[in-house]
């Protein structure tokens, strides 16, 4: 962890991030194994397919990268998705799609803003396409 302390608007969206993050480790499991079973899809294709995405980004957001953060809204995006599709075709799961929609979207909103806002409170920032292209002629120029 940075040495440099988060302001408190960071602070926040790293608060939002986790719950959305912790919310959904624990429900994902909790409903797919537990509440209710899927039938016909082995124990093994259900953890590589929900669980196991989710445990990608884990070591990241404990060392709290903010580089990890934005990419793992790459991630969450699956568990958006699967939501909204079972919104129309699983009414009788309403709760846990309404859970998983909540806890996505605010992974998502948390881990977007604390990346930004963590990347700039750190001096990181994301070198322009044109930036890298100016610094290869100027290089290329003194070569030749």
């Amino acid at each position: 962890m940075s040495q440099i302390p988060k302001q408190p608007k960071t602070k926040l969206f790293y608060k939002l991030a986790l719950f959305g993050y912790i919310g959904l480790l624990v429900l994902m499991p909790l409903w797919l194994f537990v509440i209710s079973p899927r039938e016909g899809h082995s124990l093994g294709f259900m953890f590589v397919v929900y669980i196991l995405p989710l445990l990608l980004p884990l070591r990241g957001i404990i060392k709290d990268k903010p580089y990890t953060f934005a990419w793992a809204n790459f991630i969450v995006l699956i568990y958006f998705v699967h939501g909204f599709t079972l919104l129309w075709i699983a009414t009788d799961e309403l709760i846990w799609v309404l859970l998983e929609l909540l806890f996505s979207t605010c992974m998502f909103i948390g881990c977007t803003y604390y990346a930004r806002h963590r990347g700039q409170e750190l001096g990181l920032k994301i070198r322009k396409l044109k930036e890298d292209l100016a610094d290869e002629k100027s290089a290329h120029e003194h070569n030749n």
